[in-house]
């Protein structure tokens, strides 16, 4: 792993088993740190609400999951959502193009990177969707883009009481703090 920059998603896949996840970022690659276990425990959870409502129009994956953005740029968001009409982009090995929906819930030692890096990765290669769940302050921040490949706009911030929806998603449907929970 002595090579710095450069990185592709060949060379990512020929990266030994070591027990880290790593992503690449414009061509460099990034060890991802390992998640907390509230953090796995409300992700899960969130991921269980909105299978309730969705499931059998999207295909519903939970991180760790390479989402293959391009040659050079490698993701794997905590939650992501494929409509079933795209089921061909999911492959064995990771998701193969834009996600109609990514979710990132934050960590302190992550926000930066969610709030920044990732939203731009994610707006550049044209998820149409975005969100960022904060479980400590019980609130999600809803990122879309107005037209394909743009930048993300921010649509609501809902917070603890709030319904979730989505008009490029219909079937999300959900209260935040029922959600952002560790259960």
């Amino acid at each position: 792993m002595a090579k710095k920059s450069g990185w592709t998603v060949d060379d990512y896949f020929e990266l030994p088993e070591d027990g880290n996840q790593y992503e690449i970022v414009d061509g460099i690659l990034e060890l991802k740190p390992s998640p907390t276990t509230d953090h796995q425990r409300v992700i899960r959870h969130l991921d269980d609400v909105l299978s309730d409502t969705c499931e059998s129009d999207y295909i519903m994956i939970l991180s760790p999951v390479d989402v293959i953005l391009s040659e050079r740029e490698t993701r794997q968001p905590d939650l992501l959502m494929v409509h079933r009409s795209r089921s061909d982009i999911v492959r064995k090995n990771g998701v193969y193009g834009p996600t109609d929906l990514v979710v990132e819930l934050l960590s302190p030692n992550t926000a930066k990177r969610d709030r920044v890096m990732k939203l731009k990765s994610y707006a550049k290669f044209g998820v149409p969707e975005y969100w960022i769940a904060d479980y400590e302050h019980r609130t999600i921040e809803q990122y879309a883009q107005t037209s394909p490949g743009g930048p993300y706009e921010l649509l609501n911030v809902f917070a603890a009481d709030e319904t979730v929806t989505s008009e490029r998603l219909p079937c999300v449907s959900f209260v935040v703090k029922d959600a952002l929970k560790i259960v």
